[in-house]
This record gives structure tokens, C-alpha cells and sequence, in this order.
């Protein structure tokens, strides 16, 4: 971490937990409640949920983003299905084939474009319908916000969706940043979740602040049949689950969703305006979340990395594409100090 600020653009993981979650936690550790999710602290997070997303929904509350994933496709996909998503989708990259390994399906990359899967990429790809020799196409799965810090646009999500009925396949997001793409786009989750034809949903609540929460959102309440056992054999039912749920319905209720990711996104676009006018950085990608990606040269990322640790993401002949990732405490001061140093290093 930076020895000036103790805080660094590693990754939004790296934060710690807000004030008013351990708030929240503390508030549920008091006397004795039915285990598993048997608890008014779940009700009201799922309630919250529903708020959100419509009545009809179904949701579960789970440890990591993986098994968020994981057992959202399972819910979609058998052993001969398979899912398509991106060549540097999470679950293609990410997860140590705990998609494949867990559920059996098989995973068909696509090339990106800008971080996004795009109906003209993916519509060669779904082939062998009915073919006992080939996996059968089952599941689209994209991230919101992309791995590369883009945003899917309403249309291009709606786009996707068609080839998913045009095909009779399910949709996945993958919403690990899913508050930083809602304060991108400046409209509520539904419209551009559910109101889009999105099936499930990996709600991401880590990366915003929470302690190990994230939720599985049915859509599609069909999907959500035998979730209570793939849940307990994933191994993901929490025995003591209000201190889970308890986290999310402050999140959800008191908007902190909104005001971290509002932060973290401001910060990014922040850093983009003071690294960008340094000669020998060039922004990868359009910033339009919380990640600022950019090539620079080899020699100088170890002196940066000394004092703001950050990950490199692709490597080059002479240069290095280099992940800035913000979170809900980055500040501007962080930001100043780190585009000073780039430039001391760079000029």
C-alpha cells in the first residue's frame, strides 16, 4: 500500500468495510435468531431487494462473487450446456474453472470488444442446437461494469437479450460493480436488468463496501426452483446468516450503494484527467465506472508499484497495460500524490 496514505489502486477489494455496515452487523449481534435465514434481518434484506427489482424476485444471500456466479449458471445450465461470455470474462479468467469444474458446463470465449460481448461476435458462435456430438448453447454471461471498466449501454443490453430469445438461451450479469454501472448509466438497476430480459443476477455487494456479501437475484423466479439445495451443497448457506443480510438492507434502503460508487466513479474519471496529459500514458479504454486502464512503460511501473501497489493487467513488448482501480475511500489527495509520481517517473 502507498507509504504516504496507506491506500493504493490495486483493487476495490482492497478497501475495508463502511462505518454503517459494522454498524449493521453489531446491531444484529445481539440475543438469539433461527440460523440459516430464518431471521428478520433476511426478510428485510430480501424485501429491500424486491423494492429494487419487483416483488415477483427471488433472492439469496452468499459468501463471494464466484459462488455468486457459479451458482447462478448452475440454475441455468447442465453438464452438456453451455454458457458464452467474453475472453476475459471473470468467469472465464477469474475463477480458477470453478464455473466449469462445479457445474460441468462448458464456458465458449468471445472475443471482447471494449471489454463487452456483441451480437455480431456471438451469433457465429451458437451452433450445434440439437446435435448430440456438440454442447448445447444455454447461457449468455456478461459482467456490469465489463472487466475492462466499460458499461453496457441499455441498447446494447436489450440487443444481447433478443439473441438470447431469438435462441431460447438465459441471461446472466455478472454484477460484481453493478453499483458503479447504475451510477454510469444514471438509471435504476430494473431498467437495466430485469426490464432488459436479464434472467439472474450476481448483485455484488464487496467491492462497494460490504464484509463478504453478495446476493444471487432470480429475475426469472423460474430459475430459482431447487436453489435452496444447490445453494447448501455449493456450500454457501450461511448458518449464522443475519450477519449477511443484515449488511444489505442498509446498502440498498440508505443508498450507500449509490453514494460509494458515485465516489469511486468520479474518482476514476478524476484520475484519468490528471494521468492523461502525461506524456507516455495512454488511456486503453473509455472510463466509465470505478477502472482507469492505461499503457506505460515497463521500467518505470516497480518505482510507482513501491508506493500505490496496482496490478498489471496485459503485458507488452516495451510496455505494460496497468489496472488504477478506485474505491469509496480513494481520495483526491491519493490521486494528486499518484499523478505527481507518474509524472516524475515518466517526464
Amino acid at each position: 500500500m502507498s507509504l504516504r496514505t496507506g491506500r493504493g489502486f490495486t483493487s476495490d477489494n482492497n478497501s475495508g468495510v463502511l462505518p454503517e455496515i459494522l454498524s449493521a452487523i453489531a446491531e444484529a449481534n445481539v440475543n438469539h435468531t433461527l440460523a440459516y435465514g430464518d431471521d428478520p434481518w433476511t426478510q428485510k434484506a430480501q424485501e429491500a431487494f424486491q423494492r429494487y427489482f419487483g416483488e415477483g424476485v427471488e433472492v439469496y444471500f452468499v459468501f463471494n462473487g464466484t459462488a455468486a456466479n457459479v451458482l447462478s449458471l448452475a440454475s441455468c445450465a447442465r453438464s452438456f450446456e453451455a454458457v458464452f461470455c467474453t475472453d476475459i470474462a471473470h468467469i472465464y479468467e477469474d475463477e480458477c474453472g470453478a464455473p466449469e469444474g462445479m457445474t460441468g458446463c462448458k464456458l465458449i470465449p468471445i472475443e471482447n470488444e471494449n471489454g463487452k460481448l456483441t451480437p455480431q461476435k456471438l451469433i457465429p458462435k451458437i451452433t450445434g442446437m440439437g446435435n448430440p456430438h456438440h454442447v448445447q448453447p444455454k447461457v449468455i454471461s456478461i459482467s456490469q461494469t465489463t472487466e475492462v471498466g466499460t458499461v453496457y449501454q441499455k441498447e446494447e443490453l436489450k440487443a444481447l437479450s433478443q439473441v438470447a430469445k431469438d435462441y431460447n438461451l438465459y441471461f446472466h450479469m455478472d454484477g460484481a460493480r453493478i453499483s458503479n454501472a447504475a451510477v454510469a448509466l444514471g438509471l435504476p438497476f430494473r431498467e437495466f436488468t430485469s426490464q432488459v430480459g436479464v434472467d439472474v443476477l450476481s448483485f455484488g455487494g464487496t467491492k462497494c463496501g460490504l464484509l463478504g456479501a453478495e446476493a444471487v437475484v432470480f429475475l426469472n423466479p423460474n430459475l430459482a426452483r431447487d436453489f435452496i439445495f444447490r445453494r447448501k451443497q455449493g456450500m454457501q448457506l450461511a448458518s449464522k446468516m443475519r450477519f449477511v443480510s443484515a449488511q444489505f438492507e442498509p446498502f440498498l434502503t440508505q443508498k450507500l450503494w449509490e453514494k460509494n460508487a458515485r465516489h469511486a466513479n468520479e474518482m476514476a474519471k478524476y484520475l484519468e484527467a490528471k494521468v492523461s496529459c502525461i506524456s507516455g500514458v495512454e488511456i486503453a479504454y473509455p472510463v466509465e465506472a470505478n477502472g482507469v486502464f492505461a499503457w506505460i512503460a515497463k521500467e518505470v511501473i516497480p518505482e510507482l508499484q513501491k508506493e500505490f501497489p496496482f496490478y498489471i493487467w496485459r503485458t507488452g513488448e516495451n510496455r505494460d497495460l496497468v489496472r488504477w482501480m478506485m474505491s469509496f475511500d480513494t481520495t483526491k489527495e491519493d490521486i494528486d500524490l499518484f499523478s505527481s509520481l507518474v509524472k516524475k517517473h515518466l517526464g
